[in-house]
């Protein structure tokens, strides 16, 4: 791009504002995450949408900020079951961020072999386009 900024070491950044739910997108997933807001949005689920850029160090204000203002957190991420979403509930559950009333949903790729193919068949596959982050936050709300 021609306007370079650096970025903050181990911050993330809001990407879209909403109230209800609350996205944080780890890696290459955030323009579904993007997509997936706008449709929930039209089903009048107001969505934030997040960028981590950082795994470590952890932005745990953005965390903490996204936990306390959502009534849902969503973690999103292109890698294997025990990754970010992992990495985050582990510094909720050190932080006296879960309890009985913490609502948090990890998607993540499925832990089994994924025959190599088109991307988009892979993560149609994977549970992690729009329309499938849109369906698992539905049924989480409920």
């Amino acid at each position: 791009p021609e306007d370079m900024r650096s970025l903050a070491i181990g911050k993330g950044r809001i990407v879209r504002e909403g109230t209800t739910v609350a996205i944080l997108s780890y890696g290459a997933r955030l323009e579904e995450a993007t997509k997936a807001a706008e449709e929930l949005e039209t089903k009048g689920v107001s969505t934030t949408v997040a960028d981590a850029r950082f795994a470590k160090p952890l932005d745990t204000d953005l965390i903490k900020r996204l936990l306390t203002e959502h009534n849902l957190l969503v973690t999103i991420e292109e890698g294997a079951m025990g990754g970010f979403g992992a990495f985050v509930l582990q510094n909720m559950a050190n932080s006296s961020g879960l309890d009985e009333n913490t609502k948090i949903l990890t998607l993540h790729l499925p832990d089994q072999f994924q025959n190599q193919g088109r991307p988009d068949a892979m993560y149609n596959e994977a549970h992690l386009t729009s329309s499938h982050i849109v369906s698992r936050i539905e049924r989480r709300l409920k």
